[in-house]
């Protein structure tokens, strides 16, 4: 199959950053004061324009890094004679070296031969939240026509899922946000909940900085005093696990005190009856006797956002990733809800979505029970759909498989004995994540597309080299659900591939290159506009020239003179009677409550110089040197109590492993919390100790909070 490439730089080449959800535009531009390449912000790009964070700037460097896997490599593995397969392979022994025209057809044979003895839902695929829309498109096809498999899903499960669902049920639609960036200026009161935007999100500081100049009130809830609570008017720490108190208390003055719109609740939603009698116990001074923020904090913020003529509401993983997510994210929707304050300028609800594609990535078919356009695998009319567009009968589709942690225990038990994983490190980036080791050793057939040997990686039979952001032609749909469309600004080096051309390959391989045959990105994408039209997230109005014109279209989009949907539910919601639904929430506990042996609560987090897994930024020099190690942070209190030394380090014990970290001392965190940030592997890999509870709905693992135990530990010299 030939690949489309890119045309040799004169001046610049344009792409976006590969990083966080903002996307910002850059530049590829000769150094001015060294030979090579450059990256600068994008002068025309309307989100964050002219901007870029330390990450995006120093983003080439892992691209041309000298550990880039630059052609197919396998394993030698060892053969069980008496079961008549192949067993697992030695993490640490030698890579060898194949051609693709070799390793294709001997990975294919693998797959054929391991369905042909334990079916088809055998074999199972592990995407990626930063994969392009057309690649995440075509996984989803992949999976469900190739290997005619139910088992697909992704690891925006730990990012977005828990939000996804929360707008499902509350507006009948998920877009990250229901509003612009743009429209963050004009908001007077704004609330942001378990996100620390900063360091997470950096260019979108300027547009909360902007809302503040312009005389907003900001409040930051939060376990510890980040980056962005340095900025806001009001900060609440909040202990873990108490988001849906506080909001109960938040939701009681507002009615209490009548300060709800009235008006917008009677005529655009369903359920105040049930949200009114969920907080009616929920007073200020319950409140504070339950979490120890004072009754007088509650009811200012109370009353300061129904009051505002404008508010907007943003929340992320902090809230999110617990066993209560869904619920806790409702409870947030609610108070955008009750005011009236959503489908108007300088009003909405946003989930502040982490990876690069985390919106795009959950649209078109990589979750497990998702086909392309947001539409239900179980959906009969759904299905009738997308089989007349891929021109296979609908009752071939799988049906739904299970979360992405799901189908890691599913290897653990023996129910899958074969994993493609691209765009994802889920050593590093699941709980319990020990757990996660022991099942990849236990596959006999491991497959990881990847720019490096990551820690996923080391349990695989294949390492196949994949494109970076830089090499691969598509589009992506970024937090406010713009999509935009991303040029090949670089030619993949060596034997990489664009990762759409071995997909296509792979699939030829198999026996179904017919329904494979793309001739460049652009004809991937048409075909997902026909499997999207009619969908909720319908991008049939959508096409590349429209993208490269107008810098961006905004979903839904279903006729090609549409102008795209920047604010969402002006007049109606999502749901058949165009009504939003109030939910009344009854907090719960957590999945590991503290207890006399494990006191404390460990959660985890991002910093700034690193992003996810770390497999990228770990390799970028400058990102290392501002962070080469995870730091936990604890409270004075806690390190006296534990009767920490000057140069001790902290032991963090949970009941599923103990690891030893170094230690910083800070005020700004709840007493009885330390905080870890999750981009390392191995012994400095966090998840190691973290709960694997999931929430119960969107299958969210409980990141931000277990119980630990936490002791002085002073390190040997050497």
């Amino acid at each position: 199959m030939s690949i489309q490439t890119a045309a040799p730089m004169t001046v610049k080449q344009t792409s976006h950053c590969c990083f966080c959800s903002m996307q910002c535009g850059m530049e590829l531009v000769p150094g001015d004061d060294k030979p090579g390449l450059t990256i600068r912000p994008s002068p025309i790009f309307p989100v964050a324009t002219n901007r870029l964070c330390q990450k995006g700037l120093n983003a080439l460097d892992h691209v041309i890094h000298e550990e880039r896997i630059m052609t197919p490599l396998r394993r030698p593995v060892v053969t069980n004679a008496a079961e008549g397969k192949r067993g697992s392979v030695d993490p640490n022994s030698a890579w060898e070296p194949a051609a693709w025209d070799e390793a294709l057809p001997e990975i294919a044979e693998r797959i054929r031969d391991i369905q042909h003895r334990y079916g088809k839902d055998a074999v199972s695929v592990y995407g990626g939240g930063s994969l392009t829309n057309e690649v995440c498109y075509l996984l989803g096809k992949f999976a469900r026509v190739a290997l005619k498999t139910r088992y697909i899903d992704y690891n925006g499960r730990y990012c977005m899922s828990s939000a996804a669902a929360a707008a499902g049920q509350s507006f009948g639609l998920d877009r990250g946000m229901t509003m612009p960036l743009s429209e963050i200026k004009n908001a007077k009161y704004i609330l942001l909940a378990g996100t620390n935007i900063a360091e997470c999100q950096p260019t979108m500081m300027p547009y909360l900085l902007e809302a503040k100049k312009n005389g907003a009130i900001i409040v930051t809830i939060d376990p510890r005093n980040t980056m962005t609570s340095k900025s806001a008017d009001i900060h609440v720490r909040l202990q873990p696990g108490f988001d849906s108190v506080f909001v109960n208390g938040l939701l009681h003055v507002m009615i209490h005190e009548n300060l709800y719109d009235r008006t917008f609740v009677n005529e655009r939603t369903h359920g105040f009856a049930e949200l009114a009698a969920a907080v009616e116990t929920f007073t200020p001074a319950k409140v504070e006797e339950w979490t120890g923020i004072l009754e007088s904090v509650t009811r200012t913020i109370a009353r300061g956002f129904a009051k505002a003529e404008t508010g907007i509401v943003l929340t992320a993983r902090g809230l999110e990733q617990q066993s209560n997510g869904v619920e806790n994210t409702k409870n947030y929707i609610n108070l955008a809800l009750l005011t009236g304050k959503i489908g108007r300028p300088g009003c909405g609800y946003g989930a502040v979505t982490g990876q690069a594609n985390g919106q795009g990535g959950r649209e078109h078919g990589q979750k497990a029970d998702q086909l392309p356009g947001y539409r239900s695998i179980e959906d009969p009319a759904a299905r009738e759909h997308i089989g007349n567009v891929w021109g296979i009968d609908p009752a071939e589709l799988p049906g739904k498989g299970v979360s992405a942690y799901e189908m890691l225990q599913k290897i653990d038990e023996g129910e899958i004995k074969a994993m493609i994983v691209i765009g994802s490190n889920p050593v590093v980036s699941s709980p319990n994540n020990r757990m996660v080791e022991r099942a990849l050793g236990k596959l006999e057939l491991l497959i990881v597309v990847d720019l490096f040997e990551t820690e996923t990686a080391r349990y695989a039979h294949w390492l196949l080299p994949g494109s970076s952001f830089l090499e691969a032609e598509g589009t992506l749909t970024n937090l406010e659900g713009r999509v935009f469309h991303r040029a090949q600004a670089m030619e993949p080096p060596g034997e990489c591939k664009p990762d759409y051309c071995l997909i296509c390959e792979l699939a030829e391989q198999l026996g179904e290159g017919a329904y494979f045959r793309y001739a460049s990105a652009e004809h991937i994408f048409e075909e997902m506009r026909r499997a999207t039209a009619g969908g909720k997230a319908d991008y049939s109005g959508i096409t590349y020239r429209r993208l490269k014109e107008e810098q961006g279209v905004f979903w839904p989009c279903p006729a090609d003179n549409h102008p795209g949907s920047p604010l969402l539910f002006a007049d109606r919601f999502a749901h058949p009677d165009g009504k939003a639904r109030l939910f009344g929430i009854q907090p719960k506990m957590p999945a590991e409550p503290i207890d006399e042996e494990y006191p404390y609560i460990l959660t985890t987090g991002r910093v700034g110089s690193h992003y996810l897994s770390g497999a990228q930024t770990r390799r970028t020099s400058a990102l290392m040197k501002k962070t080469p190690v995870p730091v936990a942070e604890i409270h004075p209190w806690l390190a006296k109590r534990i009767g920490l030394g000057v140069g001790d380090f902290i032991r963090i014990t949970s009941r599923r492993a103990s690891l030893v970290f170094s230690v910083k001392v800070t005020e700004g965190i709840q007493p009885r919390t330390v905080f870890v940030p999750f981009h390392w592997g191995g012994e400095l890999s966090v998840n190691r100790l973290t709960i694997d509870a999931l929430d119960p709905v969107s299958r969210m693992p409980e990141f931000k909070l277990c119980a630990v135990k936490i002791e002085a530990f002073k390190q040997e010299a050497n």
